[in-house]
């Protein structure tokens, strides 16, 4: 996984999800001494459908945080994606950008699609940490195109989409494709699909017609 920097130097690799056990046997006076920060900060949300309430209102914003040791703190008290309510969403974007199509960060934008059979679900959970990572961990070349990922839990299929922000950079685009399924070491034969997001405003999601496929 590639390093998160900052102005003063590389901060050390963040940590995987076997790894990060090790963090939290430092004494909290330690930890506080050595939290190392993000390049971004970063605000997950939480999405559960509640039909007396607008799909607006439904988003619910968890937490922000900036360093490393805070998003490990944070990602080991939530529930994992295969734990939660059927319907439901975590989002987690760059702070400012809400997880929307309509957002000005995202409204020219689009995503790269995985799309998990039912019998994957298992291994929902590692896909979304691995995707979490790779955004938080600065594993694109092309970071300011990125705005954020996606997790979508459904009875018929999970999702996870990696989110940008220029569909017509086709370079940055194509790099992020490429760096996202290496991160998440998909095979060869597994393709995901780039889809923009004003074709899914207005067409039903088995109408799109994808832009790209790597």
């Amino acid at each position: 996984m590639a390093s998160a920097s900052t102005s003063s130097g590389a901060i050390p690799k963040i940590q995987n999800s076997t790894e990060h056990t090790k963090q939290e046997q430092l004494a909290p006076s330690q930890a506080e001494l050595v939290k190392h920060p993000l390049q971004h900060s970063w605000t997950l949300w939480y999405f559960e459908p509640d039909r007396n309430k607008s799909w607006e209102d439904n988003q619910n914003k968890v937490s922000t945080f900036n360093t490393v040791e805070d998003f490990w703190s944070l990602f080991t008290h939530i529930k994992q994606p295969s734990e939660v309510k059927i319907g439901s969403d975590y989002s987690l974007f760059k702070e400012h950008i809400r997880p929307m199509w309509e957002d000005k960060a995202n409204k020219n934008g689009g995503r790269w699609m995985i799309t998990l059979v039912k019998n994957q679900r298992p291994e929902l959970d590692r896909y979304w940490i691995d995707t979490v990572l790779c955004l938080i961990g600065e594993a694109f070349d092309s970071f300011d195109d990125v705005c954020g990922a996606v997790v979508n839990i459904r009875a018929k299929g999970d999702k996870i989409a990696v989110w940008t922000g220029n569909s017509n950079n086709k370079d940055a685009v194509m790099e992020i494709g490429r760096k996202l399924k290496e991160g998440l070491n998909l095979p060869e034969r597994v393709k995901i699909q780039y889809q923009t997001h004003s074709d899914s405003m207005v067409k039903n999601s088995s109408n799109i017609k994808s832009m790209y496929e790597i």
